[in-house]
């Protein structure tokens, strides 16, 4: 009932939003003469120097921006989650029990790396809203692994993801609602059984901001047939629930991402990041995991990884 209850709440503020067509930074964006969007940016930020522009605007604001400045190429890619590769990750709690001998020669320490992109399909839709599809994988290497078994991939989750995202203007607790999200995801490992995990589910997503701090809530519910389920328990580890917080302090970037069953178990991953400066477009990155749900074949471990490496793109 919560996940239904947080749904419609999500549905309720999508049909308050500009219901006036108010002119806003987004629409700016759209001007296709220099000259004219400088006007435009200036008339809503009330601006005197250009360079101002992106510091007036908040976090999700500047991002979103940065998303549409480019989106009017054919099928433009933007990053959706962050980029990253950690070359070496170390997991202070491993089970590698569910790969039979195999698993005796992995190694605790690995490399671990997401690759996440977007791509608009439809925009200037109702209430300025737009439909995207995105594509994220997350990958584990046993690099470190011995020699006997050469190195493989030990765990990749696939999961394609299509979203309606709509513009926001709401003040909530001090923050301002900038974006609701409605999606449809599917996630799974492309193994066959019994290491086999997929699910299938639909969220609502709401994106918050104040200054330099941004707050996501997510909620989804499975939509999976229970005939046919080879992961009934999925749920309890992979959770039924996300809160996210990210907060820009300079060149750093500092964030937190809390997933819960919202059972009665209430069975928590959390995962821990930091991102700072290191060279052009190119920025360092050191990542902390622990509880359950970090990838579906080790969903139903308690893990503790913490890793360091390089991103290429940031959640702001």
């Amino acid at each position: 009932m919560i996940r239904f209850a947080l749904l419609l709440v999500g549905a309720f503020l999508a049909s308050d939003v500009h219901a006036n067509n108010v002119t806003n930074g987004y629409e700016c964006a759209k001007i296709s003469d220099a000259e004219q969007r400088l006007e435009c940016y200036d008339s809503v930020y009330q601006l005197t120097e250009p360079t101002d522009i992106e510091h007036s605007l908040s976090v999700i604001e500047n991002r979103r921006l940065n998303e549409e400045a480019v989106r009017d190429n054919w099928f433009a890619i933007t990053p959706h989650r962050p980029n990253y590769i950690l070359p070496a990750t170390y997991n202070t709690s491993p089970d590698f029990s569910a790969y039979g001998p195999a698993g005796d020669l992995f190694s605790d320490t690995e490399v671990k790396f997401q690759l996440s992109l977007k791509t608009l399909l439809f925009d200037e839709l109702w209430q300025n809203s737009s439909i995207s599809v995105a594509y994220t994988q997350q990958s584990f290497w046993q690099l470190y692994a011995e020699d006997e078994i050469s190195a493989p991939f030990r765990e990749t989750n696939y999961e394609p993801e299509f979203m309606w995202e709509i513009p926001l203007n709401h003040e909530i607790l001090g923050f301002e609602a900038r974006q609701l999200t409605l999606g449809l995801v599917h996630q799974s490992n492309g193994r066959a059984q019994p290491l086999s995990r997929s699910w299938n589910r639909v969220y609502s997503q709401i994106a918050l901001d104040r200054g330099n701090l941004a707050v996501m809530a997510k909620v989804w519910t499975r939509i999976d047939d229970p005939d046919i389920d080879d992961n009934p328990r999925v749920e309890e580890y992979m959770g039924r629930a996300e809160f996210g917080f990210a907060y820009r302090y300079r060149d750093h970037t500092f964030s937190m991402d809390i997933k819960n069953s919202l059972g009665s178990d209430y069975r928590s991953g959390v995962e821990l990041n930091w991102m700072f400066p290191l060279a052009h477009h190119l920025k360092g990155f050191v990542q902390i995991y622990s509880g359950y749900g970090e990838s579906m074949i080790d969903m139903e471990q308690h893990i503790n990884r913490i890793g360091i490496g390089v991103a290429l793109s940031d959640w702001l």
